[in-house]
């Protein structure tokens, strides 16, 4: 039995949603983890900025992780899981640097 397609004709689709329907706040979330993600890898490889990679690390970890229990759509999970991959480099490589808190505490 032959289906009827129907065209979408709203040009203002998200990049990231396949259903023609806005999300922002999965939006918001997925472009907050990805950025937190790439400091959280980039900074992880420098022994110093442990702070830095390891709180941004924790962050993006927990922000994605709520964007994964919110999304909609397998773009936004892909993106989401290529962010949390990165925020857990960062974070664990910043822990093994020094951690969280480097000393401060103790």
């Amino acid at each position: 039995m032959a289906q009827a397609m129907r065209r979408q004709s709203a040009p203002s689709i998200s990049l990231f949603s396949t259903d023609g329907k806005p999300h922002p706040l999965q939006d918001t979330l997925l472009a907050v983890t990805l950025v937190l993600g790439a400091v959280a890898f980039v900074t992880a490889f420098f022994h110093n900025l442990h702070l830095l990679s390891s709180w941004t690390g924790l962050i993006g970890i927990l922000t994605g992780a709520y964007g994964q229990f919110i999304s909609v759509t397998t773009r936004e999970r892909f993106a989401l899981i290529i962010g949390l991959g990165a925020a857990a480099i960062g974070f664990f490589l910043g822990m093994a640097h020094g951690g969280l808190f480097g000393g401060w505490l103790g």
